[in-house]
């Protein structure tokens, strides 16, 4: 499955998710001792915290009761710049998140499915009027992102990660570089570094400005985001595989390099992760799906913004498959900029 992206301008940098950093350290918590060795050393005793995530009760979603009811539901919000403006994850007041996604993790833990929100979508900002989606966390914080995503989706987040994607050049080159079958051949207009089409091999930096480029692509910033998925694809691959799970050396390094760039609430701490890798200690890259919440294409709002329409008829689907912890049947479509 494929997701897209919205239009963004050029000085908007890596989007890359921040999947691969969450669900990437709850992977390694899934190895024996010496792992959980190296990785206490690494992390002390929990990760970055953020406060005051979560919407107030009354305005929120009932809680999933059932077989579905022990599903997961991880809110990912990423940005380029938090760090650069407010110096901390821990404070993101005033700012927009480039990448918003679900990770929706099912109650038997055989699969994980990644859904993309894309930023410019339009909706109507709960107690506000229409806004982009990422608008959210500038007029309300992370508690009106939560509580933005959950009327999108029909149910409740159960955690939330913030993201600084400055760590992602130095975790693809913790993971020995990634290697990708790149679909359409570029030059970077940021370095000038020219992709051919085809397999090849790539560093941080090189990885970095692949994942950025979206001037250079016939499809512009739709065709980045599929990129972005390849090198999250790639990055998963290479952190997942065995023979990166028991080197503690390569562990202590993909650790260290996106520690500092993560804040996560209270409650996604170490025993939660330790607890959640225990259970997805059979997941491998190619059990993750990705898709997106379903769009009719861009267009223009009353005010002259450039935005991305949601499929709401197609979403209420979408809104079923979480309630009812059935993603595994839905079927999302390509989607391009048109």
């Amino acid at each position: 499955m494929t997701s897209v992206g919205g239009w963004h301008p050029p000085s908007v940098a890596w989007r890359i998710t921040s999947i691969a950093l969450v669900v990437g350290l709850a992977a390694v918590y899934s190895v024996a001792s010496i792992s959980d060795l190296v990785t206490n050393r690494i992390l002390g005793t929990q990760l970055n915290q953020v406060t005051e995530v979560f919407p107030a009760d009354e305005t929120r979603p009932p809680e999933t009761v059932g077989s579905a009811a022990s599903a997961q539901n991880l809110l990912l919000l990423g940005s380029d710049s938090w760090n650069a403006v407010n110096g901390t994850l821990e404070n993101v007041s005033g700012q927009r998140s480039d990448t918003i996604m679900v990770l929706h993790i099912p109650a038997d833990r055989k699969n994980i499915y990644v859904m993309s929100i894309l930023r410019d979508s339009w909706i109507i900002l709960p107690g506000r009027e229409p806004e982009k989606v990422n608008a959210a966390l500038s007029f309300g914080g992370v508690p009106l992102a939560v509580q933005s995503v959950e009327s999108l989706i029909g149910t409740r987040i159960d955690h939330v990660a913030l993201v600084d994607y400055a760590g992602f050049a130095g975790l693809a080159d913790a993971v020995g570089g990634i290697d990708i079958d790149n679909p359409t051949a570029f030059s970077s207009t940021a370095t000038g570094h020219y992709y051919p089409a085809g397999a090849q091999h790539l560093d941080g930096t090189e990885t970095l400005a692949f994942a950025r480029e979206w001037a250079a692509l016939p499809d512009g910033d739709f065709e980045r985001v599929r990129n972005q998925q390849l090198v999250m694809k790639a990055v998963l691959g290479k952190a997942m595989t065995r023979e990166t799970l028991v080197d503690p050396v390569r562990i202590a390094a993909l650790l260290g390099a996106v520690k500092e760039y993560v804040a996560v609430d209270d409650g996604l701490d170490l025993p939660y992760l330790t607890g959640l890798a225990r259970e997805l200690r059979g997941i491998r890259a190619h059990d993750f799906t990705f898709f997106t919440a379903p769009t009719t294409g861009i267009g223009t709002s009353a005010d002259g913004q450039s935005i991305v329409n949601l499929d709401w008829d197609k979403l209420a689907e979408v809104q079923r498959a979480f309630q009812t912890d059935t993603l595994d049947g839905y079927q999302p479509v390509f989607q391009t900029m048109q």
